[in-house]
């Protein structure tokens, strides 16, 4: 912790631009104020939302680019990219790449974050206002399912965390953004033809199944990223059947694994028009 934290504050300190560059500078008109995230947070933010060597970070609002730079040069995620609209804290982020030893794996955009395409990112590591998570989340739910999203303070309105910390006076955030699995989805079995209805809030899912003449509840019915699981009891020759489903939703199919009465089954739901 001491190491990293020494680390960062030294390429921080050293890459800080000139007075006369920061005069030479235009002035833009910024959305919030600069206020960086202090070096142990930086650590349990990106602790939290699990970086590593397969992940591409995006931090909008980069400021002075620690949050991308730590992901890279502590964490060794694949590549790090921050948007900022002002051109100082862009061209400081960029000379604190240099000075971090990273600047082929981390690069720095001036423009308005949204606007920005963060699409790619793995995850997304945030300091921003509460209007301003909110006028992204939008574009965050429609991520890719499975992207990790964790936020310093403030929070993402009625969506609700998949989990948080506190870390003295800073409560991080985290979420996993769901998939879209609203509506009907049909598959057959054994002969048999099943349907479950999903009604879905973000990441929380409620629904119920049907099979020949039987209608029943869904049990244990989680969704994380594009991962569905549930159980479900139907009546059988020989009493109460437990129906076992693990999908992976790609688009509008589910590739499943069914487990009942001792059989497993390979299937793909798909999804009603």
């Amino acid at each position: 912790m001491k190491q990293f934290a020494l680390a960062l504050a030294g390429f921080v300190t050293l890459a800080l631009p000139s007075a006369a560059a920061a005069q030479a500078a235009p002035a833009v008109e910024l959305d919030a104020p600069y206020v960086p995230t202090a070096t142990p947070i930086v650590k349990s933010m990106l602790t939290l939302g699990g970086v590593g060597p397969n992940d591409i970070v995006y931090d909008l609002g980069s400021g002075d680019g620690r949050l991308p730079i730590a992901a890279v040069h502590e964490f060794g995620a694949k590549k790090g990219v921050g948007i900022d609209l002002d051109p100082v804290r862009v061209a400081e982020a960029r000379a604190n790449a240099v000075k971090a030893g990273v600047q082929d794996r981390v690069t720095f955009h001036q423009g308005d974050m949204f606007e920005f395409d963060f699409s790619e990112a793995t995850v997304l590591p945030l300091y921003l206002l509460p209007e301003m998570m909110m006028r992204l989340r939008p574009k965050m739910l429609d991520m890719k399912p499975g992207t990790r999203i964790v936020a310093h303070d403030y929070a993402l309105g009625d969506w609700e965390a998949d989990k948080f910390e506190t870390h003295d006076k800073s409560t991080l955030y985290f979420w996993v953004v769901p998939a879209k699995i609203n509506g009907k989805w049909t598959w057959r079995m054994s002969g048999k033809d099943y349907s479950v209805d999903l009604a879905q809030t973000f990441q929380k899912v409620a629904g119920s199944l049907t099979a020949v003449d039987a209608n029943t509840s869904l049990d244990l019915l989680k969704l994380s990223g594009d991962a569905l699981t549930f159980e479900a009891r139907l009546p059988g020759p020989g009493g109460t059947q437990t129906m076992a489903f693990e999908g992976k939703v790609i688009g509008d199919s589910i590739e499943a694994t069914v487990v009942m009465a001792g059989r497993t089954s390979k299937v793909t739901a798909k999804r009603a028009p």
